[in-house]
């Protein structure tokens, strides 16, 4: 297997902290996105959105979406486990992986380019967008911290993926101007993801 991937960005950091978390190493490329190397031919052969990560298998078929590859390498390797063990467990895992990317990552990523126009050459940008998107994400960490007064993490008392992404994106939001840390029990729980060993 070989990892196509853009280390700092939000989804590239999933797949390299969940592969942490579980002790793995996989040989990797860095995509440069700012010089466009993700929208090149050879490139879109493996990913037609040009997205990163992708994942290229043994059998020399490509996976992309970084929970996707996540959860390949859960089944995999299973132990320890970030995706649940029963059927209840999974599904509340996923909702809650769901709600953070909908209703947080999304809207941060979207105010993030929107915004600052970082990527002005390759997409249309609307600022006002942008300005809607941020008050949405910091409506939803609003509605997070709310839960987080009762629950040591996402679902209860276990660390997820869907924490894991959580972290990231408030990580990739402050280090773009968009700091969602401030409430009282996302700074806690925060405090305790980002003190993991793999987001070292």
């Amino acid at each position: 297997m070989h990892l196509y991937t853009q280390s700092a960005s939000p989804n590239g950091q999933r797949v390299s902290i969940f592969l942490k978390e579980k002790g793995l190493e996989l040989p990797m490329t860095e995509i440069d996105l700012r010089a466009g190397e993700n929208l090149s031919e050879e490139y879109r052969a493996k990913n037609p959105f040009g997205r990163v990560p992708v994942l290229e298998l043994d059998d020399g078929s490509y996976l992309s979406e970084s929970q996707a590859i996540c959860r390949y390498m859960e089944g995999m390797h299973p132990d320890p486990n970030f995706f649940g063990t029963t059927d209840e467990e999974q599904a509340f895992i996923e909702m809650w992986s769901r709600r953070v990317e909908l209703n947080i990552m999304i809207p941060v990523a979207q105010a993030f380019r929107n915004i600052t126009g970082f990527f002005k050459d390759r997409e249309k940008v609307v600022p006002e967008w942008g300005e809607v998107a941020a008050e949405a994400a910091q409506t939803a960490v609003s509605i997070v911290n709310d839960h987080l007064a009762n629950n040591e993490y996402l679902t209860g008392n276990r660390y997820t993926i869907a924490d894991m992404t959580l972290a990231i994106t408030l990580n990739f939001a402050k280090n773009v101007g968009q700091d969602l840390l401030s409430a009282e029990h996302i700074a806690r729980w925060h405090a305790e993801v980002v003190a993991r060993p793999a987001f070292s």
